[in-house]
């Protein structure tokens, strides 16, 4: 099965974004991970960096705080200090800062508490599905994909149904702020300075920072102090509590990472449905749904790469990576990595063990949502395997134009039902 841009020669340029319109350079990933693991990049948009491509390496520096640190941004881009202290979310530190944080939420994203989700997920995908099916040619990706994760998140941050798509609407502006296809602020092909203080450099930040600002008023009129948002304003074991700037960019970062990770997860696992048909008979067997999910999120690496910066000299393969470089631990690599990965470039969905790196496992950045992340994606697709006898592609599928976030923004498909 090739989903990926036959066009790549083996020399693709990590650092353009048109790199990746076709879907994640593996050629380039493969010739780096065997002749050059810890390969340095010159760009045109700022300090060039470090690529880092084997599973191996990338689990080792994971866990490694203190050498690489996550406390000047996880992109490639670069950020004046004034910039950095402006835009950060607890993502973009290290311990112990991090973990004060981290603290506050993991209760609230553990693995019981998201289990108590699955009959709501459930009913929402029966929703979704329904109305999707009907129609027996669509996009994927914007009739379900995007619909789950987009519903969940109203359940979870607590706003209403009505606030939804426009919520979502600006986390793509965020995340995807490189593909002309979600904003008018197109990263590297326009001036964007007068945003610079804003989450990921774009106007979206400011309205959604707006808005949350006035439902966080509404909720203390009305009493209300479920949820996310009234955790994270608590106080923590020292009694400090986060400022305005850090309350605003955690809300941005929950409404768009919390939205599309999850949502580029399930149109990865929708098209290889399209393109592999035995997957459709193994979970109609029942007996792949431990596995799937995280074979389904490997695929996707919905989070291409994270940046850290390297806090001393270290030498890396005969390399010396000096302290203030930056270094990108690509995912998108180590995923189809097969000294990690038997057969990486085929979906396996009883693959076991899956030490994929989608949700950067092995550090303390560990994704907090990974729990109903693997729910959300499960139970999805139990319940579109129960409803349909096959499903193909209807036309070609397009990937976002971003190097740092992997997604199919278009699967046109074709279903028959039982």
């Amino acid at each position: 099965m090739t989903v990926w841009d036959p066009q790549d020669d083996g020399f693709a340029d990590l650092s353009s974004h048109d790199a990746f319109v076709n879907g994640p350079p593996h050629n380039t990933f493969a010739r780096l991970r065997a002749e050059s693991p810890c390969h340095w990049t010159d760009w045109a948009g700022g300090a060039g960096f470090w690529s880092v491509t084997r599973h191996a390496d990338i689990a080792a520096l994971l866990r490694d705080y203190r050498l690489m640190s996550s406390a000047r941004g996880i992109r490639m881009e670069d950020q004046t200090e004034e910039e950095y202290l402006a835009r950060r979310t607890f993502q973009e530190t290290d311990p112990p800062e991090h973990t004060r944080v981290r603290k506050k939420l993991i209760k609230a994203f553990s693995r019981p508490v998201m289990a108590g989700f699955e009959d709501r997920i459930r009913t929402l995908c029966d929703q979704i599905l329904d109305a999707a099916l009907a129609k027996g040619e669509f996009d994927a990706t914007r009739e379900i994909a995007r619909q789950l994760p987009m519903r969940m998140l109203g359940q979870i941050i607590g706003v209403p149904d009505a606030d939804l798509p426009w919520l979502v609407e600006k986390g793509d502006a965020l995340i995807a702020n490189t593909d002309p296809d979600f904003t008018d602020h197109v990263l590297d092909k326009m001036q964007t300075d007068e945003f610079r203080l804003m989450p990921f450099n774009s106007p979206a930040g400011a309205e959604l920072y707006d808005y949350a600002r006035q439902l966080m008023a509404d909720k203390a009129a009305r009493g209300d102090t479920d949820g996310i948002l009234h955790l994270i304003l608590q106080p923590d074991d020292d009694g400090q509590t986060i400022t305005e700037t850090e309350f605003r960019n955690f809300f941005c970062l929950l409404v768009a990472a919390g939205n599309d990770t999850t949502r580029y997860a399930i149109a990865a696992g929708i098209q290889a449905l399209c393109h592999q048909p035995e997957l459709l008979r193994q979970m109609q067997g029942g007996g792949v749904w431990d596995t799937m999910a995280d074979e389904v999120i490997r695929w996707a690496t919905p989070a291409l790469y994270f940046r850290r910066t390297a806090t001393r000299d270290v030498e890396l393969h005969g390399r010396t990576v000096r302290a203030g470089d930056k270094v990108l631990l690509w995912f998108a690599s180590a995923n189809r990595d097969p000294e990690a990965f038997a057969d990486p470039l085929r979906v396996d969905l009883a693959r076991s063990p899956n030490r994929h790196m989608s949700f950067g496992q092995g550090g303390p950045h560990v994704c907090l949502g990974m729990h109903l992340a693997r729910l959300e994606v499960r139970v999805l697709f139990e319940e579109l395997a129960r409803r349909i006898a096959g499903i193909e592609a209807a036309g070609p599928h397009r990937f976002l134009r971003s190097n740092f976030v992997g997604g199919l923004k278009s699967v046109p498909v074709r279903v028959r039902l039982h």
